[in-house]
């Protein structure tokens, strides 16, 4: 018999652990004598260094403006004045002037902002570089209070939880579709995940694009996406019984869905939170009002995959909770400590978690097709797809 474990010691006879530990070592000098010798010396010009530097966000206040700066440059960058509305303004700053690289710091401008007006405020550096930020409309900024937090609990609830629920109040009138219309509306809601991918990724590059260009933030929101979709292939690979409950993998494929949902409505949340705390009330109310419709088509798809069983209200109403509930923690982040680093990280693991439904779905609406001796790809179920994109795309119009 032949023996295929692997020797302990190479040919040359060192143990492994010297070819494992010598190639780390000798990396480890190369960046040192490159540090030391400074090669690229050389290249130095006496140009200024490029500087980079994001206004992160702008919080209104009864006495002026707070601007969270971060330095997502290569290189220290100091501060030496502001500018508001063309008007070089006093300023303090907190914890320092000068903001070494990924540095954050807050200024604090004390400034007779008008209620509604736009303002612009301009940071200069000691190289003379402006880096600019605006209040489109200025409003008090709202800040964390138990009723503030009711009250974007409350619009969460309205566009996420609510929505979702009442498009689930179809189950009864779907499960009296035959074995074909079972398998339309499980194309209906592959439709609907398709353009759910498609919308979370383009609103998780658009923050990305705000983000400091040192946070990489189009591969962080795609690496984001790879890893929880191999997590949760991962975690579905696992549970997967062939001899098992049918309707219990239907419970988990609605549970996914829901998942996919929920995450998606955290990106929802953020931007209606952002919107009111922005003083943008009527962009706000138009949100809330376009997402509720939105968001019904969503109840819809989760209760898809389990029209062939009776689940129980509980189990419905906490299909609901977890699709509906992230609009309220969104909301809560939008409206008091939005930032695009964290929102372009929490879009990805949603579009990730999407794509894994998606295939979830595929696979159930595959079985069901098999089972029943059914064509996968029937006219009825392009169809039922193409409505389902359609009907996402056509009430998107309320909220674009």
């Amino acid at each position: 018999m032949t023996d295929t474990t692997l020797p302990r010691k190479p040919a040359g006879g060192l143990p492994v652990w010297f070819w494992i530990v010598a190639p780390a070592l000798a990396l480890a000098a190369l960046v040192w004598v490159f540090a030391v010798a400074n090669p690229a010396a050389i290249f130095t010009s006496s140009a200024p260094p490029i500087e980079s530097l994001t206004v992160q966000r702008i919080v209104v206040v009864p006495d002026g403006f707070r601007v969270t700066v971060v330095n997502g440059g290569a290189v220290e960058t100091t501060i030496a004045q502001v500018i508001v509305d063309d008007a070089f303004w006093a300023f303090t700053i907190e914890p320092s002037a000068r903001l070494p690289r990924l540095g954050t710091a807050t200024i604090s401008i004390p400034y007779a902002w008008v209620a509604g007006e736009p303002h612009v405020i301009q940071v200069l550096t000691s190289t003379g570089i402006l880096f600019e930020g605006a209040v489109e409309a200025a409003t008090l900024t709202p800040q964390p209070g138990l009723r503030e937090f009711g009250s974007y609990a409350l619009l969460g609830i309205y566009v996420g939880v609510i929505p979702v629920a009442l498009g689930m109040l179809w189950f009864p009138a779907m499960k009296r579709l035959g074995r074909r219309g079972l398998g339309a509306v499980l194309a209906l809601t592959l439709g609907l995940l398709i353009f759910l991918l498609v919308d979370t990724l383009l609103e998780a590059f658009e923050l990305a694009g705000e983000l400091p260009g040192v946070f990489q933030g189009v591969p962080l929101a795609l690496f984001a996406a790879l890893l929880t979709w191999l997590a949760l292939a991962a975690v579905g690979a696992r549970r997967k019984d062939p001899y098992g409950d049918p309707a219990k993998q239907r419970l988990y494929v609605a549970t996914l869905i829901a998942l996919g949902i929920g995450l998606h409505n955290l990106g929802e949340g953020l931007a209606i939170g952002a919107a009111f705390a922005l003083g943008e009330a009527a962009l706000g109310s138009f949100l809330v009002i376009g997402f509720t419709l939105h968001n019904v088509t969503e109840g819809i798809g989760i209760a898809a995959p389990v029209t062939r069983d009776q689940p129980s209200v509980r189990t419905f109403a906490l299909l609901a909770l977890l699709a509906g509930a992230p609009a309220i923690v969104g909301a809560w982040i939008g409206g008091f400590a939005f930032s695009p680093l964290p929102a372009t990280l929490f879009l990805g693991i949603g579009a990730g978690a999407i794509w894994q439904v998606m295939v979830e779905v595929g696979q159930l609406l595959r079985r069901d097709a098999q089972k029943d001796g059914l064509a996968l790809v029937s006219w009825l179920n392009v169809g039922a797809l193409l409505v389902g994109i359609g009907l996402m795309y056509f009430t998107a119009f309320l909220v674009k």
